[in-house]
């Protein structure tokens, strides 16, 4: 059964942003993420080693719930804060918490 021709995105701008958004921002995202609690978790090689199943699993998520999304370019302003957030996370998290 076809879907249903207006909920479909008719702007290939706005398409264009949902996938790229999906696919580049869930990934650094997921990278974020998961470097992020190496830094603050006790046993950050526990992390990395689950990390290589886990990033994969999330990555997906976030490109499926990317598609939800109205306008992609919001998507990315909200992707690129949550980096943003990360990466503090990350740096505080050397600087507290190093690893050795």
């Amino acid at each position: 059964m076809p879907a249903n021709k207006k909920h479909l995105t008719t702007s290939s701008w706005q398409r264009f942003a949902k996938i790229s958004a999906g696919i580049l921002g869930g990934y650094i995202i997921s990278v974020l993420l998961h470097i992020a609690l190496a830094y603050w978790l006790p046993n950050p090689e526990i992390v990395l080693i689950t990390s290589v199943f886990t990033l994969y699993i999330l990555w997906v998520t976030i490109i499926i719930l990317s598609f939800l999304a109205k306008n992609g370019w919001k998507l990315w302003a909200i992707y690129l804060s949550i980096s943003i957030l990360l990466s503090i996370a990350i740096y505080f998290g050397k600087m507290y918490n190093p690893i050795n």
